[in-house]
């Protein structure tokens, strides 16, 4: 009984479908055979053409017709339509003061050095001992020393000052001073 009833449903439904598919069709037709449609405008083609050539539908080659085409010459502005680049646009040049000038020159053949490396020590601990002068626990990578203030670490660094929170040392190679303050642990 539910079989039947679930196949005249399907039944319905395909019917109700095909009338709907059957009526858009009908009314495509009539509308494109010359129903209620608004007159459609034609642009004017750019070269004048004898319009009894185009309403007859001639297949014979006219050749006055190419011979006009072939008088018309072709007078680009040098763009190339078959690569994708920009334009040129030329700039006219700007006239600047010989004082000026001068100073671009000179701006120009200015020596600027890099700066100096940078100091890779790690500050990791300072030794206060009764009578002695404070130690200062350094490392670079895997390397550990441990210095007092005028010591050279690693025959790159001296040892300035040494403070509990912080350590200064001078790169002799370089020129360079830094500060270099107390981290948790040996990192390296």
């Amino acid at each position: 009984m539910k079989a039947r009833a679930e196949s005249k449903t399907k039944l319905r439904v395909a019917i109700a479908l095909a009338s709907v598919a059957i009526l858009s069709v009908g009314w495509s037709l009539l509308s494109t055979r010359g129903g209620n449609s608004a007159p459609t405008e034609v642009a004017e083609p750019a070269v004048k053409v004898k319009t009894e050539v185009i309403e007859s539908l001639d297949p014979r080659l006219h050749l006055d017709l190419l011979a006009n085409s072939e008088a018309v010459k072709y007078e680009g502005n040098g763009k190339n339509i078959f690569r994708d680049m920009p334009e040129r646009v030329n700039i006219p040049p700007v006239k600047i003061s010989p004082l000026l000038r001068r100073q671009q020159e000179a701006a120009q053949n200015i020596y600027i050095p890099p700066p100096p490396p940078p100091i890779n020590l790690k500050f990791f601990g300072v030794s206060n001992a009764k009578g002695e002068k404070p130690k200062a626990f350094l490392s670079e990578g895997d390397d550990v020393w441990i210095a007092r203030e005028g010591d050279v670490v690693n025959r790159h660094y001296k040892i300035v000052r040494i403070s509990p929170a912080s350590v200064e040392v001078e790169d002799l190679l370089n020129d360079n001073r830094k500060s270099i303050p107390l981290t948790q642990g040996a990192q390296g």
